[in-house]
């Protein structure tokens, strides 16, 4: 039972001197949890679109702006960055096949947005043609696609844009070949909250879609949940659409939908909110307009993915059911076999298995060896292994590669061959094609036109893995990029960069942007501790619930591994992280106040006690906890950063940057951690909050935004490191 006390009417105060931080206003608020009084003096923060809350928001921004505008390599750091994107080359991700024609979603600056293309084939760039340019729907780019499902034939094209960041999107139709923008449109099929999907009938004359409830449908409080699938005839009017499933799915239901390569299937994961259990169904499209789902798993089966195989008769699943690192299973889709009827296809191993694609004769996984990666293929007409393709190794003999997406090809009857992507964190990415039915072996991997080059050169720079120990004994990988000769004398500005959640794993990736911190002897560190799925489920669920202390206890021993180590000291390392990484950073500076110099918390949450009451904060609770549940709510309260700050600390030099369009995070955890710690800090180290207008989450982000972004972090920990220009 939640009580509030009366609130103080007190006015928000904001100090005259342009060095000092605003002061924010007091006004106390008093919950009670199982006998817990905790006193919040910041709730008003909380109102949204308030008069109050844009004056505080104003005067924080202008306060930051002035800050970071003060330093005298800001503008310089900003236009080095711009020029930079200018010069990199174009990249393609998100690939999907369809006979004789992949889609790509193509990132080419300086164009705020990416743009949907389709190809004749990854070796012909030459025939790359734009589909959509939303771009040229909204030129600074405040339109965005959230994703796009290209019909079984490639004809058309399912597209779902929204606007200013925000994930909240509208399912549009394009054609293939001329771009003509069809008339149909379908309102609320996607939100930050639960996501949402498409998934096209065999005749690309219709489509399965996610929506959320229009308004009179439910309560308000509701709109944003209770995700269900509904059925949608091209031509035919909205209102026309069908109900086809979910009135008994969970309010915090997260809807992903997928066909089987002849589109005959349908299968739908639903996810029980963001804490990692899933159920699944099948539907039989040759049952016409009486096809019903069929529930194949239940939350409580362990079953994370489902693919159906390009036979159209087999369905494989990959359980961590008593195999934490996973194994495959399969069965028929019969609709009298149950999952009690499915075998081993291929048992748990020592890597993690995470994806699975098929072709017609084989099953291919991507699997992680403690962040990096490789993939596995088996044949389908046997049990195990069949073996392994392409890993590199560094000197050191750990194995720093990264598997991104691998994609089924669909050019012929028949076909085996792959698409995958190589990712490391010393070269930009490329695209492969792995054809098993080559006779010559080095015919059998063959590098694709898909591929980056960088602006920069990384040939001074090394990857290397380390392990640090946690407070429990427990060995965390901790993958160092550095200069290659640097010396271990404790001098190097260092930069830790973690997650730690949701069962997400940090993997190898290249990104040009370190050049400019490189550039000043800086070393760039990225974690992978708890929280994650590096390692397997058991990784995951060590860092979820009542166990997420473990997650920042790995987190501080990266730090003084380092130190330790000899790489840095405190006064000259910093710490970034994002969403739950922000959370990470919020726990980190409240509970060693004294180990990093600077702090960066992208888009966090730092009120563990509120965050439930928000829309996307229900669907965390399978990952967090809730306050409902004593036990859950004695580790939320002790570790929650917003009620672990203490008056008279000195606190590190510390960064919030927050959307004020963001469907995932609420910005107000923000708002309430910066005033916070601005009131509570004894040290003269800078407390700043820069709250966007024109950006959520991150998704989205028009390109000069995330450069504007990028600029100001770099110029916080250049200054706060003391990494001049060399």
């Amino acid at each position: 039972m939640i009580r509030f006390s009366s609130i103080i009417a007190l006015q928000i105060l904001f100090m005259p001197i342009a060095s000092a931080a605003p002061q924010t206003a007091t006004k106390p608020v008093t919950d009670e949890y199982h006998g817990v009084k905790v006193v919040d003096e910041y709730r008003w923060l909380e109102e949204a679109g308030s008069p109050a809350v844009k004056a505080w928001t104003d005067a924080q921004n202008k306060h930051s702006r002035a800050w970071l505008d003060a330093r005298a390599e800001r503008v310089e750091i900003e236009a080095k960055l711009t020029a930079l994107y200018a010069k990199d080359t174009p990249s393609h991700s998100g690939l999907v096949s369809r006979p004789g024609r992949p889609f790509a979603l193509k990132f080419q600056p300086p164009k705020q947005q990416r743009l949907l293309v389709t190809l004749t084939s990854a070796d012909d760039l030459a025939s790359e043609k734009v589909v959509l340019d939303p771009n040229e729907i909204e030129p600074k780019g405040q339109v965005a696609m959230d994703w796009f499902v290209p019909s079984p034939d490639g004809k058309l094209i399912a597209v779902c844009l929204s606007e200013h960041g925000s994930e909240e999107g509208t399912l549009h139709f394009y054609r293939t070949e001329n771009g003509e923008h069809l008339p149909d449109r379908i309102a609320r099929v996607q939100y930050p909250t639960g996501g949402g999907s498409v998934a096209w009938t065999p005749d690309g004359k219709a489509v399965f879609y996610t929506r959320y409830p229009h308004k009179g449908e439910r309560p308000d409080a509701d709109l944003n949940f209770f995700q269900q699938i509904y059925f949608h005839k091209l031509g035919r009017p909205e209102s026309d659409d069908k109900y086809s499933a979910g009135r008994d799915f969970p309010r915090i239901a997260e809807i992903d939908l997928d066909s089987s390569r002849d589109g005959r299937w349908l299968t739908a994961t639903v996810a029980n909110g963001d804490g990692g259990e899933y159920a699944h169904y099948v539907l039989d499209t040759k049952d016409g307009d009486g096809a019903k789902w069929r529930q194949i798993t239940r939350f409580e089966d362990g079953v994370k993915r489902v693919a159906i195989g390009c036979d159209g008769a087999t369905l494989y699943l990959r359980s961590v059911k008593d195999a934490p690192r996973g194994k495959i299973l399969r069965m028929t889709l019969d609709a009298s076999k149950t999952l009690a009827d499915a075998e081993v296809l291929v048992p748990e191993g020592d890597g993690v298995m995470e994806g699975m694609t098929l072709t017609a004769n084989y099953l291919f996984i991507s699997e992680l060896v403690g962040g990096p990666s490789r993939i596995q293929f088996v044949e389908l007409s046997k049990k195990g292994a069949a073996g392994h393709l392409r890993t590199t190794k560094d000197a050191t003999g750990a194995d720093m590669t990264g598997i991104g997406q691998i994609l089924a090809l669909e050019d012929r009857p028949g076909d085996d061959r792959i698409l995958f992507r190589q990712m490391s964190y010393t070269e930009p990415s490329a695209c492969y094609i792995y054809d098993p039915a080559a006779k010559d072996d080095a015919e059998k991997v063959k590098k694709t036109a898909l591929f980056n080059t960088s602006p920069v050169d990384f040939s001074d720079i090394e990857a290397v893995r380390e392990f640090a120990i946690s407070k429990d004994g427990t060995r965390v990988p901790v993958n160092i990029l550095r200069r290659k000769g640097t010396k271990l004398d404790g001098n190097n500005p260092t930069l830790l960069y973690a997650y730690g959640g949701y069962g997400i794993s940090m993997r190898p990736g290249f990104n040009f942007e370190h050049r400019l911190w490189f550039d000043r002897g800086g070393i760039y560190v990225v974690a992978n501790i708890r929280g994650g799925g590096e390692y397997g489920e058991e990784w995951h669920l060590a860092g979820n619930l009542t166990k997420k202390q473990n997650v920042f206890d790995d987190f501080a021993a990266c730090s003084k591994h380092l130190i330790a180590r000899g790489y840095t000291r405190s006064e000259k390392l910093a710490v970034e992280g994002g969403s739950n990484g922000g959370l990470l950073m919020g726990a980190f500076l409240t509970q060693n106040p004294g180990l990093a110099r600077a702090v960066v918390a992208h888009v966090g949450i730092y009120d563990m006690l509120r965050v439930e009451l928000d829309p996307n904060g229900a669907f965390n609770v399978t990952e967090f906890g809730t306050v409902k549940d004593p036990a859950q709510f004695r580790a939320l309260h002790a570790y929650s950063p917003f009620h672990s700050v203490k008056d008279g600390t000195k606190y590190p030099a510390v960064f919030f940057l927050a959307g004020e369009t963001d469907g995932r995070v609420n910005p107000a955890h923000s708002r309430k951690m910066t005033a916070r710690l601005q009131s509570a800090t004894a040290s003269e180290n800078p407390i700043l909050v820069r709250l966007s207008s024109s950006s959520g989450h991150g998704m989205g982000t028009a390109l000069t935004e995330k450069i504007a972004q990028k600029a100001d972090v770099l110029a916080f920990l250049f200054d706060q490191l003391g990494m001049s220009a060399k």
